[in-house]
């Protein structure tokens, strides 16, 4: 699951940057020597991060403010990952979650959310990886759920926007890593941020093993990115797992597409 990989800094976009994940991604990728361009709705917190982060360390840091799920705002994001050769790594955060059961949810709320989670990482994905390619290098990052292992103990919807996006990530991973590119799926399970808030569910009731701190969630996530892990659960204890389950599902490859129906459906 893992080879050594030498980080070279270059300029790193995130979005989802003004708080939780998304900021502390900053924070620590400024520390390793990253330029940043800091992506988000909130202007007022993007600004008061940048000004800690030039203080406190010696690299760039622009803002781009914009809603995501805004068209002419994520079209600007994306003309900046295709102009901007000094873009080294794309940090696919911002996301969005949901509580509740579909038949009694509002699906407008649900289409923007999938417009977030989905449509998104998949445009900003594409709008970087050309100049990736070009350059015969480059990192992205794509933040996942570890409910995209775990359809049943979520909201659906939210847990089939993180599914897409570790399979996009791991598609990514075998048409962009002959070029150079690394690609990384990160499956965080519960962690302390404002995503419970905004969605309507609290974490009061969480027991506090299963709660991770953002902090220890980031350093994890670089940790695994260092050693070159395609996909990383930095709850996970034991890494043999994940590759337990890969090595079962690729079993299971010459099997789902046969010329005939499987003998039980046969009358």
């Amino acid at each position: 699951m893992s080879n050594a990989i030498n980080n070279k800094p270059g300029t790193a976009l995130i979005t989802g940057a003004s708080t939780g994940i998304g900021a502390t991604y900053a924070d620590r990728l400024a520390r390793r020597g990253h330029d940043l361009i800091l992506v988000a709705r909130d202007v007022k917190r993007l600004e008061t991060l940048a000004e800690r982060l030039r203080k406190e360390t010696s690299v760039k840091v622009d803002i781009l403010p914009a809603d995501l799920v805004n068209k002419a705002d994520l079209l600007k994001v994306e003309q900046r990952l295709r102009s901007d050769a000094s873009v080294t790594m794309l940090v696919n955060n911002a996301g969005m979650s949901i509580s509740g059961e579909l038949a009694d949810g509002d699906v407008e709320r649900y289409d923007a959310m999938i417009q977030l989670n989905i449509t998104a990482v998949l445009r900003l994905a594409a709008a970087v990886a050309p100049g990736f390619i070009a350059r015969k290098g480059g990192t992205l990052i794509n933040v996942s759920s570890v409910l995209a292992l775990a359809p049943e103990m979520f909201n659906g919807t939210y847990s089939g926007t993180k599914a897409f996006v570790l399979n996009l990530s791991q598609s990514l991973q075998k048409e962009l890593g002959k070029h150079g590119v690394r690609v990384q799926a990160v499956l965080p399970g519960a962690t302390r941020t404002e995503i419970w808030e905004r969605s309507g569910t609290g974490i009061e009731n969480l027991p506090a093993e299963m709660l991770m701190e953002v902090d220890d969630l980031v350093d994890a996530a670089l940790s695994g990115l260092d050693l070159g892990e395609p996909v990383t659960i930095p709850s996970l204890p034991d890494a043999a797992q994940w590759e337990t389950l890969t090595a079962a599902r690729h079993a299971m490859g010459p099997n789902l597409s046969l010329s005939k129906p499987a003998a039980r459906y046969l009358k």
